[in-house]
């Protein structure tokens, strides 16, 4: 246990504790937002020695928890804190396992009946706070983070550590997503989100029981048919707001993270029409490389300006980025190729000098229809039975998303090995991830081929890359960052808006809709942008050459998860092609091998 606590170090930068009875032990990491005294401090005992002892550790933050504190009080229930954790084992104790009914906010949560022997996991409706485990011999290993169980079966040879192949193939074919509850090593997993498991005597086979408690409908509600544009656009908005005024609770400052885009703008916009003044906002740029843009401050400037904050921009040379690599890869819970995550991972090690909280416009364009997918998505035909034709959903979403196909140049079976490659196949030797795409595209409840795409990308990729590497970043430098597009009120509230008024004005017509009424429009409309890492997209230099050491050294060989012809034509020309979502190809599998040996995994 001690050594999966001195991993997590980073990410609870403020204290330390740990619980032990019999075969249950906790240890916690805090990072202080709320309530910064002792009272505060995890793992959380309440009623201590008592018939009815109940204990808990948690990461996140529960935003509604002064209400919910009210509530209870008015309940019976007594405290002793101001902090949100003791809000939860009280909310655990009046509604038992439908306490996540009442959270609103991010969370990894588990909590231990003592004299049971109960243990209760629960995972926010997201996916925002990650919440990773690891079974051998009967006994069950949980983190915060992979590589925490990493350590812990290094030390102890328990932990099965071999990739797993179906993990593998999804994140060749879907820009690095794994999907819950896989990762990439057999013997680790990950609870899925809106899920709560229950450990306890009589639960079957699995020794546990899951319930999927939030689940919103991606269909028209019957008692909005005769709203108007403008009729979404108010609703939109105002649950905007709440989301944005509910990640104000902190006991410390909190500031937002300032891309430039629309999303973050308007959370700065937002925030000033809320009667914040000088808030603290953070921006970031890069060198140019193979004729890309590095930095988009003209226009973070705009609004830093307009709103008169306190705004920090931070340039990154080209050296300081093959630095900084090392630090970004141990950061990564599970690899992830998005080349944006060293981008997040250097602002956040400035900005946690700076301040403790901040929010970030993550999650809007898989809320809100922003990505080039989406569009295509609308042409898919109906079905004869009133639906939509899966397979040509599913053939029109890899076609835009997928980094390869099964065959051909640069396809699956050029790239892999065929040992590997066998494993990788679903039931009945389909591609495991155009499978997993048309199950979940096919699933009841979404009333269009774009309603699916936007309900499938919330709940897998949304929070196995953008999500995920926020968390990551974020916290391997003690900074808590907060995602209000993410509110599970507006989440629950899009997904129920007609995709038109999602696609209209070249996508996010909504959000655009109200960012017109507060933000400036020349960054509503100029083209849109990610967040640029021109040196991880054309590979020269020192980046390039960490990527051929990691793929040639003696681990990567005997690991033989990649063709050797194919590693070297790719390493012939690492920039000859990049991936439909204009990702470099060699990049990919360098990072994945970067990230095994930075973790030891062998």
């Amino acid at each position: 246990m001690r050594c999966m606590s001195e991993v997590l170090a980073p990410r609870g930068p403020d204290g330390s504790g740990e619980w032990a009875r019999g075969p249950v032990a906790l240890a916690h990491r805090r990072l202080a937002i709320i309530d910064l005294s002792e009272a505060g401090a995890q793992p959380m005992v309440d009623g201590e020695g008592s018939d009815h002892e109940l204990v808990a550790v948690f990461n996140g933050c529960i935003y509604n928890y002064p209400q919910l504190r009210e509530e209870l009080a008015g309940k019976g229930h007594s405290f002793r804190s101001t902090s949100d954790t003791e809000v939860i084992l009280k909310a655990y104790r009046q509604w038992g396992d439908d306490f996540v009914d009442h959270l609103v906010g991010m969370f990894a949560v588990v909590l231990h009946e003592p004299r049971t022997g109960r243990v209760v996991m629960a995972r926010d409706r997201l996916g925002i706070k990650p919440l990773y485990l690891a079974e051998s011999a009967g006994a069950v290993r949980f983190a915060s983070s992979l590589p925490a169980l990493v350590a812990a079966g290094r030390r102890d040879g328990t932990l099965d550590t071999s990739i797993d192949p179906v993990a593998l193939h999804h994140y060749l074919s879907w820009h690095a997503v794994v999907p819950a509850p896989r990762t990439m090593l057999r013997g680790v997993r990950k609870l899925p989100p809106a899920t709560v498991r229950v450990y306890e005597p009589g639960c079957g086979a699995d020794g546990f029981r899951d319930r999927v408690y939030w689940q919103p409908s991606y269909e028209r509600d019957p008692a909005k048919a005769g709203w108007s544009a403008r009729d979404w656009e108010d609703a939109v908005e105002e649950a905007l707001r709440t989301a944005v005024r509910r990640r104000l609770v902190a006991d410390v400052p909190v500031g937002v993270l300032l891309s430039g885009g629309l999303d973050s703008s308007l959370i700065v916009g937002l925030l000033a029409e809320e009667g914040q003044t000088g808030l603290s906002t953070f921006s970031i740029g890069f060198d140019s490389a193979g004729g890309h843009e590095g930095d988009e401050f003209q226009y973070s400037d705009i609004i830093a300006a307009r709103y008169g904050t306190d705004h920090h921009k931070i340039a990154v040379d080209s050296p300081s980025l093959v630095d900084a690599l090392g630090h970004t890869v141990g950061a990564m819970s599970e690899p992830m190729v998005s080349h944006d995550v060293v981008a997040f991972d250097l602002l956040c090690q400035q900005v946690a000098k700076e301040i403790r909280v901040v929010q970030s416009g993550q999650g809007a364009d898989e809320v809100f229809a922003g990505y080039h997918w989406y569009p295509p998505m609308a042409h898919v035909e109906r079905s004869p039975g009133g639906g939509f034709d899966v397979e040509a959903a599913t053939a029109t979403y890899a076609r835009a998303f997928f980094d390869r196909g099964p065959d051909g140049p640069g396809g699956m079976s050029w790239l892999v090995g065929d040992g590997v490659l066998e494993g990788m196949l679903a039931e009945g030797g389909a591609d495991a991830s155009r499978a997993f795409v048309a199950s979940h595209l096919a699933r009841a409840g979404a009333s269009t081929a774009v309603d699916a795409a936007l309900r499938l990308d919330t709940e897998i990729m949304l929070v196995d890359d953008p999500v995920k590497r926020v968390d990551n970043t974020s916290m391997s430098w003690g900074l808590e960052a907060r995602v209000p597009f993410l509110d599970q009120d507006l989440v629950t509230l899009a997904a129920q808006v007609p995709p038109e008024l999602k696609l209209a004005d070249g996508g996010k017509g909504i959000l655009k809709a109200i960012g017109r009424r507060t933000i400036p429009t020349e960054v509503i409309d100029r083209p849109k942008g990610y967040f640029p890492v021109p040196a991880l997209t054309h590979l020269e230099g020192g980046v390039l050459d960490l990527v051929r050491d990691a793929l040639t050294s003696e681990a990567a060989r005997s690991r033989g998860l990649f063709r050797p012809s194919a590693v070297s034509e790719l390493l012939a020309a690492p920039n000859a092609e990049l991936t439909p979502l204009r990702g470099n190809r060699l990049w990919q599998l360098g990072l994945l091998e970067l990230w095994l040996q930075t973790h030891g995994v062998r």
